[in-house]
């Protein structure tokens, strides 16, 4: 019997491949506090160290007659010991089936652990993998925390034992899943057509929806009929949105959006809701430095060019005079429909100083002021209704020389004078030095 035994394990140890590697099927046999002892079929048994069967939980995986792969560290002859890690078996299967993988081109499944300097590291099985940046997604992204110990699908792109080195990418996946979608996809794409879609990238010129494996352009101007200053203001990440489709060329593969388009033009009519001349509600949307924007309802915009804000400040920004989201009282310069184009004015709809000053007073009258600013072709003279009059240099003096008469006055100075021209239009007042 013990013959036949021996005679048995001896062709067993003929037919293994006695290679340090070599995967074989052993049975456990024992377990303590910190072995396991397995039998491979040799003359002697192996032992692994516990901690290799454990879970991230610190809990056993194994029991006693449990059929495990090990890999062959050493193989004695009878005499010594024989050396087996089941960690190491692990990891030779596991880089088998990514040289599979690279050579198939099949995916393999591993899970993203966390952000590293150009991109994140990858568990696939036991190996540790690396996924560049430039390889997360079919667009580039900056950060994608929420793929950070997520389950995710990847295609082995380089692979490397020596160096232990693997290479990973998801941009290929998507694309070879998105490839497919897409020719669903486009061969019932239409302009015009209404479609949902996901919000996947939201950038300052717009954001890019997935409408399910081919990605739509929603620029910046066509998220609202209403400005939009920040489009992440407007959409979130992950959205679901229903969005129309503006334009789309089959050979680019390049869609452009539309969400306002899916909603009423605000313009539509407008000239029945709006004339020229007439004063409206309107609140302030948004600041430059040549005047402020107004919108009189939402979509329905308007400019307030500096000139027209105010009667007498010409050259302040206009934040001196009005505040965003201020509602505010304006009048309706010109209208042009066809340009989508308001016109509006401030200051017209408060008192007009310099028609007030000509309804009060007439040519001849004696006004007083004082000296707002000196040039070189006269002085100007704060009046009433904080408006200016100028006293021409010829008018200072009648001296031969007024450029010397000119130095005897200071800003500030307060001066009794004559009115002797009025142009309320063209905002003008003509004074002279009064001679009493």
């Amino acid at each position: 019997m013990s013959e036949n035994f021996a005679a048995l394990l001896d062709e067993s140890l003929n037919t293994l491949e006695m290679q340090p590697g070599t995967i074989v099927s052993g049975v456990v046999l024992d377990l303590d506090k910190e072995w396991v002892t397995v039998h491979v079929g040799l003359k002697s048994e192996g032992v692994i160290p516990l901690d290799e069967f454990k879970d991230v939980e610190g809990k056993v995986d194994i029991t006693v007659g449990d059929e495990i792969e090990v890999a062959l560290e050493a193989v004695e002859d009878g005499y010594g010991e024989t050396r087996i890690s089941r960690e190491k078996a692990r990891k030779i299967s596991a880089w088998k089936n990514l040289e599979e993988a690279l050579e198939t081109g099949e995916f393999v499944t591993g899970k993203v652990l966390n952000r590293v300097k150009g991109g994140f590291s990858v568990e696939v099985d036991v190996i540790k993998a690396f996924l560049p940046g430039s390889l997360v997604d079919i667009r580039p992204v900056k950060e994608a925390p929420e793929l950070e110990n997520t389950i995710q699908e990847f295609k082995v792109i380089k692979l490397d034992y020596k160096r232990n080195n693997v290479v990973l990418s998801r941009k290929a996946v998507l694309e070879q899943i998105n490839s497919a979608e897409k020719v669903e996809l486009l061969k019932n794409l239409e302009e015009g057509q209404i479609v949902k879609g996901i919000v996947k990238n939201i950038t300052d010129y717009g954001a890019f929806i997935d409408l399910g494996g081919l990605d739509g352009l929603l620029h910046i101007t066509d998220i609202s009929w209403s400005r939009v200053v920040n489009p992440k203001e407007a959409l979130n990440l992950g959205e679901e949105i229903e969005v129309k489709v503006l334009s789309f060329d089959k050979e680019k593969l390049r869609v452009s959006l539309g969400l306002k388009q899916i909603q009423n033009d605000p313009w539509e009519g407008i000239e029945g809701k709006y004339s020229v001349g007439g004063i409206y509600e309107a609140t302030v949307s948004n600041l430059t430095d040549y005047g402020c924007f107004a919108e009189l309802e939402q979509g329905v915009e308007g400019l307030i060019h500096l000139s027209e804000l105010d009667w007498t400040n010409k050259n302040i920004h206009p934040s001196k005079v009005v505040t965003l989201e201020e509602n505010i009282r304006v009048m309706i310069l010109e209208l042009d429909n066809e340009k989508r184009r308001i016109s509006l004015g401030l200051k017209q709809t408060k008192p007009n100083p310099w028609l007030e000053f000509e309804n009060k007073y007439n040519i001849g009258d004696s006004v007083e002021g004082s000296i707002k600013s000196i040039t070189d072709f006269g002085v100007f003279v704060g009046l009433e209704g904080d408006i200016d009059g100028l006293i021409h240099l010829s008018d200072l003096s009648d001296n031969e020389n007024p450029e010397e008469d000119l130095k005897n006055y200071n800003k500030g100075d307060k001066l009794s004078c004559i009115i002797f021209g009025i142009d309320a239009e063209r905002e003008r007042i003509s004074l002279k030095i009064s001679d009493e």
